[in-house]
């Protein structure tokens, strides 16, 4: 009995070593699949485009549908609230000093020099990362900000280093709205060249529709970038509007793109980007949660595991963050 208790122990204690539940944060261990034994991160702070929902709703879907370590981390008050307009605190990510994989969804944010250490470290050992929408611009540290970490700002200017964590890890900064959101939105092209590519795995030409307006990026992108899909300007907020005509299609502005990374000389790892990816472009379109969910795999290492059709269904009863609420209020 005594050595059944002790393996037991033992097995609790390798569990947690890998996937420490935090207050703090969504806590989704992992059930059967694929991803068995991997942690993911998301990191979702911006007061725009609704990380609150998107995070949540993919996280779950990573832990039940497919078998990873989920741990989501908000943008929190001083009484450990979730608030969207906060941008210098993030609790929890010390979760990345054991992560597999960082999905981040930030705006802008200036988090204290003990919280970015976490992420800047993750990046340094060359680990995978997934950016949605407002990544590009994750962070914002102002010139007289006494932060260590000054060159990942948006606006980095650092001769090696300039567009800072959305250049050089992402494969681009912020440059613009090319199209309005709210009057457009986005239908997502295959690039014929990358058909085959595991992360397009069970997507079709066009299936891909996001609420947003495109984001404007320089051409090309970073020789390390391939692009996957090229977004089509619609005249209209609906999936079933027609493309816009005129300039804003001519060429199409990338919207999915893999790359291969490094911020450290001899440590390099895989990122995709995508500029869509709102909460309500998760919640509407099936085949971009396909695309993220594809995307989870590739970056881990898994691309021979991706189903034909991954899976991706939205786990019902989910329960999203709101303004007032403290992460352990929407634990399952």
């Amino acid at each position: 009995m005594m050595k059944l208790a002790a393996f037991c122990i033992a097995l609790l204690c390798a569990f947690q070593s890998t996937f420490a539940a935090n207050p703090q944060c969504l806590n989704l261990p992992g059930k059967d699949g694929p991803g068995k034994g991997k942690n993911v991160v998301l990191v979702g702070a911006a007061n725009e485009y609704n990380p609150e929902l998107a995070l949540p709703l993919l996280a779950h879907i990573l832990s039940e549908r497919h078998g990873f370590n989920c741990t989501v981390c908000f943008s929190l008050d001083k009484s450990g609230e979730f608030d969207t307009n906060v941008n210098d605190n993030i609790p929890g990510l010390e979760a990345l000093d054991n992560a597999d994989l960082l999905i981040i969804l930030c705006r802008f944010q200036r988090i204290p020099d003990e919280q970015m250490k976490h992420v800047v470290d993750y990046l340094e050992a060359g680990k995978p990362v997934i950016g949605l929408r407002t990544a590009t611009h994750s962070f914002d540290f102002p010139g007289n900000s006494k932060t260590s970490y000054a060159k990942y700002t948006w606006t980095s200017k650092e001769p090696g280093f300039e567009g800072g964590f959305g250049r050089v890890v992402l494969g681009e900064t912020w440059i613009t709205h090319h199209a309005p959101n709210g009057s457009t939105s986005t239908r997502a092209l295959i690039v014929k060249s990358t058909v085959e590519s595991p992360i397009l795995r069970g997507i079709g030409d066009g299936e891909i529709w996001a609420s947003t307006g495109v984001y404007g990026i320089r051409l090309p992108l970073p020789e390390s970038c391939t692009t996957l899909l090229l977004g089509q300007v619609l005249d209209g907020p609906h999936p079933t509007d027609k493309p816009k005509e005129g300039k804003l299609n001519e060429p199409m502005m990338p919207v999915a793109w893999s790359k291969t990374y490094s911020v450290v000389e001899g440590k390099t790892g895989r990122a995709f980007t995508t500029t869509m990816g709102s909460g309500a472009d998760l919640e509407k379109s099936e085949a971009l949660r396909r695309l993220l969910v594809n995307a989870a795999y590739w970056a881990t290492g898994l691309e021979d595991k991706i189903p034909a059709k991954a899976d991706v269904d939205l786990v019902p009863n989910v329960k999203t963050m709101k303004k007032g609420l403290k992460p352990a209020d929407i634990q399952p």
